[in-house]
């Protein structure tokens, strides 16, 4: 570590202290961090006080953001969202929070293996039955919150101290109607009616019809595997959302994730019939076949319509992986798995036409790539 980032640890160690009301200490930089945080496991005294979820010599996480526009969103979401999930054992509990200096103290829930860990083959276990857990913890967490969903927006407004922010569940459907600009990178000129068919798919994943709280990045390396099932982690991105966009997280799968391979196809099926068992606590009329599939497919079309956003670039400009020091898929064979996924659905149903036009109009364009199909994850591959 060099010195200035010494110093900057040892600022946050002392924010952090000052919002807990006692000392930290032992700072351990934790991967995770990125341009947008920092993360470190502090020693903490706690105290003898039975009901605190911090036992007396543990460890607390530590999190901060930059000074930034984009920071104090981070922070506000996070914290909100922690706020919400407080009781549910889902997630970390939110112990301190600085609005000022944007830092957060929550409790440690341990070292184990993340769920992306576990998929990609980098640790043993039982990756199906983790995959399940992933799902029934974001479905209990939605279903936990049903009730409160219209605390979040004050929740985020105290922590962003008046400020609303930019929350990205507002921007991802706001992110659909520049679908034909990007398109026409690739020379793939409008089909008539897929204006009609963005503002549809826009409108069926606006808050505002079945909202669920959420913690927005649902992938695996945010999710961590305990003994207690899987944990979810990085609040970053929470928010207010439509069922329909976790659920077709669940479905694609890891719509925004750089570590996406496909799951074996029971396996995902299971996955999301057991989200959508809970979600329909809150959501009665989820239970109908109808209305689910299609608002699933809609909200497969939004993600994979918003990553035209990052990833076709990315593709255009050269072929890479996504991630170039763990096991990751290249930027053109996860921007034509996108496609063929949403022209499956689309195809099935007969729905969005125009949309359907374009998607395969894409794959076209795009022949020439020769990129390969996606693999399973490496954790299925010899099952």
């Amino acid at each position: 570590m060099t010195e200035d980032a010494g110093l900057a640890v040892a600022g946050v160690v002392a924010a952090a202290s000052a919002a807990l009301g006692r000392p930290l200490s032992a700072p351990a930089t934790l991967p995770g961090g990125s341009d947008r945080s920092l993360l470190l496991r502090c020693s903490d005294p706690g105290c003898s006080d039975p009901d605190r979820s911090v036992p007396a010599g543990g460890t607390v996480i530590v999190k901060t953001y930059p000074p930034t526009a984009d920071g104090a969103d981070s922070f506000a979401a996070e914290a909100a969202g922690l706020t919400l999930a407080a009781g549910t054992g889902l997630a970390p509990e939110l112990l301190a929070a600085d609005p000022e200096l944007l830092v957060l103290v929550m409790s440690d829930l341990g070292t184990g293996a993340s769920l992306a860990d576990l998929l990609l083959g980098d640790v043993t276990g039982d990756p199906a039955a983790a995959v399940l857990s992933w799902a029934r913890a974001c479905g209990e967490l939605s279903a936990a919150t049903a009730a409160r969903v219209a605390e979040f927006a004050g929740l985020r407004a105290r922590y962003a101290r008046g400020g609303t922010g930019s929350a990205f569940p507002a921007f991802l459907p706001e992110s659909i109607p520049a679908v034909p600009q990007r398109a026409a990178a690739l020379g793939v000129a409008a089909p008539d009616g897929l204006d009609a068919d963005l503002a549809e798919v826009a409108r069926a994943v606006q808050p505002g019809g079945f909202d669920v709280f959420s913690p927005g990045d649902l992938c695996p390396d945010n999710n961590l595997v305990t003994p207690a099932g899987v944990r979810l982690l990085d609040f970053e991105a929470a928010g207010i959302y439509s069922v329909f966009l976790d659920a077709a997280y669940i479905r694609m799968p890891f719509s925004t994730c750089w570590c996406v391979f496909r799951l074996p196809p029971r396996l995902s099926q299971e996955a999301e019939a057991a989200y959508r068992q809970l979600v329909c606590r809150a959501w009665p009329e989820l239970a109908d076949d109808q209305v689910w599939a299609a608002g699933v497919r809609r909200g497969v079309a939004a993600w994979s319509m918003n990553s035209m956003g990052w990833l076709l670039s990315a593709a255009i400009r050269g072929d890479r992986p996504l991630d170039e020091e763990r096991t990751a898929p290249r930027t053109r064979q996860l921007m034509r798995h996108r496609w063929r996924v949403l022209l499956g659905e689309l195809d099935r149903s007969g729905e969005l036409p125009a949309l359907a036009g374009l998607t395969r109009s894409l794959l076209a364009a795009t022949d020439g790539w020769q990129a390969p199909d996606l693999p399973l994850y490496p954790a299925f591959r010899d099952r």
